[in-house]
């Protein structure tokens, strides 16, 4: 089973087993951790589960889509390594992914 590491807003880390299949949005949700919101439930539609994948862990997924990088355009802070985690599926060979979750005022 992937595991994700999140590196949390308050600077502490957890690591959680998330299920092939589901995303790294689920991960975190589904795990009360703090800092990503995910308020369109996953539907690509609101940008609050914005993360920035580790260098390392790029190669797991795929390219970003345009509506993706469309949602991402405006948001503050973005970075080359920003995606958003409803959009980070995990394939059953994805091993440990690592993500930063940015503080936010969401």
């Amino acid at each position: 089973m992937p595991t994700v590491v999140y590196q949390l807003p308050d600077g502490s880390t957890s690591s959680v087993d998330v299920p092939a299949g589901q995303t790294v949005m689920d991960g975190s949700v589904r795990n009360n951790l703090p800092g990503i919101v995910a308020e369109c439930g996953g539907s690509c539609s609101c940008a609050t589960c914005h993360v920035y994948l580790h260098e390392d862990s790029a190669a797991v997924f795929g390219e970003a889509t345009a509506e993706e990088r469309d949602l991402l355009e405006f948001l503050e802070g973005v970075q080359p390594c920003s995606r958003l985690a409803c959009q980070l599926v995990l394939s059953p060979d994805a091993g440990t992914v690592t993500v930063a979750v940015p503080s936010s005022d969401y």
